[in-house]
């Protein structure tokens, strides 16, 4: 099950809240907890009824070793504790590397030692790379000393299975929510600062994120030949708006999900497309993960506090890392070394020039970042080669053939509902609601009545965009799940 489906939104939504509140006031905090677990696993069972049951296993891993940690450091048992985290950091990888990495590392076994071992067909499990994550983030604190462990495995498993976050992120730390799972209130106005925040996050995916989708995939499976240096910039381009207001999106939606029942999640996006540098982009883009990967791999490698060949190292190890959790295809980890080279060159040459260089350096940071989507959407070297052959006019303006540039854009419908879109997202890329906000919170400000009618103007748009992603989704738009590749 999705955020942006009709089941969801008006079948299983309606009804978690009944039973949450009824719950909540009828048991308290733990009726809450309970209620969330059951229903974050009725969430997840919907699509993977199999896979609920790995789950299931991870919660109850990293229940017990969070609380085996905590034992031995309280008798004073380092070795306890190391075999303990140890056995957690197994379990969790180990389910990543049976059913996320098992036919990626045959399949290069084969291919580098001339074997001929059957490549497993295993299905990826749904938001896997996420609630692993969450769960070893979880047994590391533990034994670092930073929080305590969860005593109450009900609510150690509506943390680690919690539906707002558990198919695309943020990803939430337990030290984050540790309280809010013991005490939490849901108020009125938090409620309904959650339900507007929800409302922003579908419409990005709904009306910005699929319609970008419908040109990036018809053209992205095109030959690059066929494309022309038109048709593959087009392609990219849609593609980059695709990914960014389809994964902040469900980052919206998550935030104002968790909001709405008292949680107060991480912001994960923060205009990643005005930024001056790659290292500017990446304390914007999925800043759960980055922060992940920072506290967990970089700095107990040393991080920058090292020789430089050593943390240039640290870098390349991390962004190696960053590469293999987005996928197991060989052109993540290439995705992610190509950031982690250029994260390199701008520490080193390129960080001083860029300040002089005013709004330009914006245009590095973007030409950066999508050619990055390219070797990100492109399986093979090869495919990446000939894309970039596109892109740059070695197939001419149109492309070559009789399914030239012009033809397939027609079939991908760039057409006035495109452009629309396109133009949506690139001022909605930008900080543009944020201005707004504060104009009309400047304008607001000269009397109460200016006050009420700004908040009618701004909840009937937002009422108005749930109406539109409603009609679009019983029209049975196109509607791609883009974290299966995750």
């Amino acid at each position: 099950m999705v955020f942006s489906s009709l089941p969801f939104l008006f079948a299983f939504l309606p009804l978690f809240f009944i039973v949450y509140f009824t719950m909540g006031k009828l048991f308290g905090i733990r009726g809450k907890n309970i209620s969330l677990f059951v229903f974050s696993l009725l969430f997840y069972a919907w699509g993977e009824p199999l896979y609920v049951l790995l789950m299931i296993y991870s919660t109850v891993l990293d229940y017990t070793c969070g609380r085996m940690i905590e034992a031995g450091e309280k008798e004073g048992n380092q070795k306890k504790k190391k075999a303990f985290l140890t056995v957690s950091m197994i379990g969790n990888l180990g389910l990543l590397a049976v059913f996320k990495y098992a036919a990626m590392i045959v399949g290069t076994a084969d291919t580098l030692l001339g074997l001929v071992i059957p490549i497993p067909e295993i299905t990826l499990p749904i938001g896997i790379s996420f609630y692993t994550f969450q769960t070893m983030s979880y047994s590391i604190d533990v034994y670092r000393g930073k929080v305590a462990a969860q005593r109450d495995i009900i609510n150690f498993g509506a943390y680690v299975a919690m539906f707002p976050q558990l198919i695309a992120g943020p990803i939430v730390r337990y030290e984050t929510v540790a309280a809010e799972l013991e005490s939490r209130t849901e108020t009125v106005e938090d409620f309904a600062a959650g339900a507007r925040r929800f409302i922003v996050g579908l419409a990005k995916k709904v009306l910005i994120a699929n319609t970008m989708a419908q040109t990036a995939d018809s053209l992205l499976t095109a030959a690059p030949s066929s494309l022309g240096t038109i048709g593959a910039w087009t392609a990219i381009i849609a593609y980059t708006f695709q990914i960014f207001f389809d994964f902040s999106g469900y980052s919206d939606m998550a935030i104002g999900l968790g909001r709405m029942m008292g949680f107060h999640y991480p912001e994960n996006f923060n205009h990643p497309y005005i930024a001056d540098s790659v290292t500017d982009f990446w304390r914007r883009w999925h800043i759960s993960m980055s922060s992940f990967f920072r506290d967990y791999v970089y700095i107990p490698m040393g991080g920058n506090r090292v020789s430089w060949g050593r943390w240039i190292f640290n870098i390349f190890t991390v962004w190696f890392l960053t590469g293999l959790w987005h996928g197991a295809s060989w052109n993540f980890v290439l995705w992610g070394l190509y950031f982690g080279a250029l994260l390199v060159l701008e520490k080193l040459v390129l960080m001083k020039p860029l300040k002089k260089l005013g709004a330009l350096s914006h245009v590095w940071a973007l030409l950066c970042v999508v050619y990055g989507w390219v070797i990100f959407t492109q399986d093979t070297v090869g495919g990446i080669a000939e894309y970039t052959k596109a892109m740059f006019g070695g197939y001419g303006f149109l492309g070559t053939g009789s399914n030239n540039a012009l033809i397939l854009l027609q079939r991908a419908d760039v057409n006035t509902v495109f452009l629309i879109a396109l133009a949506a997202a690139v001022i909605f890329s930008m900080p543009t609601a944020g201005m707004i906000k504060k104009k009309l919170a400047a304008f607001a400000a000269d009397g109460s009545r200016r006050l009420s009618a700004v908040g009618y103007v701004c909840d009937g748009a937002l009422i108005a965009a749930l109406l539109l992603c409603t009609v679009q989704l019983a029209l049975g738009a196109y509607n791609p799940f883009i974290y299966f590749r995750f």
